[in-house]
């Protein structure tokens, strides 16, 4: 009997799997794949839990990739939701509940999908399901401890499909081909603490970080590249904790946050932010502290066989050419890439995150359909 998709995705949305927690949706997924035939391996790492599960010969010529999470994000207030965000409601179409747009419908249609494929026509090659509790969070015992073993293992794959929401308002309308590197920094100034009526015996820092976050904000970082936007940086964070109007601080912080494309790395990004710092620092002659937090580095899966592969089942079932997109924030493609070539595609994303998040009924079975297709597209 085919998995029902929208059925276990509504099991899943009713496991509490805020991250870091795994609330029963890999205890859920590891019997129904093993059922198929898939061996399953739980690589579980700094309390993080993750799964691994692969169907077919360990080293086939041709092994096909899913990657996803099962982790979600905090509610927010739940008095704010509408419906129970672990009932799994159906109302007017929809399923609501966290997670079920970012990602449990998504993981739901490629299990789904796989389970049937190796059923009904078990393919000349193996496929590899890795699933993560860590990617809403810090994503450093996540897909990152699950690649470690497989390298561990002798396990790889050729290609990999994550089932990101990529399609910002229908179905089918984007895929991914890449995502932009995302930097974060955090500035400390110091100066010396003083009366604001003797502002010559004190040292403030509030001028120098005003300096530096207005050169950083106006410097024009590119005007982008053949498959990226622009990059960006926006500053995040201004603060002092200063209650009093008669006392010049002592110290005041700053982040910004890049997101840059592929004419830059971390590295080089670092390096001019350290310039900048210094060259304010230099001039109010106060002591800048920088941290920076690089969260992920730009790549691109350039175009080719398998985007183009993924594209034509994309519009095989929805009539939709996909638009080859790399907007958007971080996924844990960054770090597959450094394994296969990577794609991304999932729903439509645009209540992801949000109070009442809910994902069309219609679509999880869509969505399913295509996994499908791609399948047997690549093992044909």
């Amino acid at each position: 009997m085919a998995v029902d998709p929208v059925a276990l995705t509504a099991d899943l949305v009713r496991c509490p799997s805020v991250t870091p927690a795994e609330g029963g949706a890999l205890q859920l997924l590891e019997p129904l794949l093993a059922s198929a035939g898939f061996v399953c391996t739980r690589v579980d790492r700094s309390g993080i839990s993750n799964l691994f599960a692969r169907w077919g010969r360990q080293g086939a010529n041709r092994r096909f990739g899913f990657n996803g999470h099962t982790d979600v994000v905090p509610l927010g207030n739940p008095a704010d939701w509408t419906v129970d965000p672990f009932g799994a409601e159906i109302r007017d179409g929809f399923l609501y509940g966290r997670g079920a747009t970012d990602m449990k419908s998504g993981v739901a249609a490629f299990v789904a999908a796989a389970v049937d494929f190796v059923t009904e026509t078990p393919p000349d090659g193996a496929i590899l399901i890795t699933i993560t509790g860590d990617e809403e969070a810090e994503a450093e015992h996540g897909t990152v401890a699950l690649l470690d073993w497989m390298q561990a293992n002798n396990e790889s794959m050729s290609v990999c499909l994550v089932g990101e929401p990529t399609s910002p308002n229908e179905m089918g309308e984007a895929m991914k081909i890449g995502r932009r590197g995302s930097l974060t920094a955090f500035f400390t100034v110091h100066g010396i603490q003083g009366h604001s009526a003797y502002p010559d015996r004190a040292k403030n820092p509030l001028p120098a970080v005003a300096r530096l976050v207005d050169r950083l904000s106006s410097h024009v970082l590119d005007t982008g590249s053949a498959h990226f936007d622009p990059s960006t940086l926006a500053v995040v964070t201004i603060d002092t904790g200063n209650p009093a109007s008669n006392v010049i601080p002592a110290t005041t912080r700053a982040s910004v946050n890049i997101r840059f494309n592929d004419l830059h790395t971390g590295e080089g990004l670092t390096r001019w932010l350290r310039d900048e710092a210094d060259a304010v620092a230099a001039a109010f002659g106060v002591r800048v502290e920088m941290m920076v937090r690089i969260s992920g580095e730009s790549f691109l899966t350039p175009p080719g066989p398998l985007s183009d592969m993924v594209a034509e089942a994309i519009e095989a079932e929805t009539g939709r050419r996909p638009a080859l997109s790399t907007s958007g924030g971080t996924s844990d493609a960054r770090f597959v890439k450094n394994l296969c070539p990577v794609v991304e595609f999932g729903l439509v994303g645009r209540t992801m995150h949000q109070v009442d998040e809910r994902v069309s009924v219609a679509q999880i079975g869509q969505l399913k359909a295509i996994y499908g297709r791609i399948l047997r597209d690549y093992f044909a």
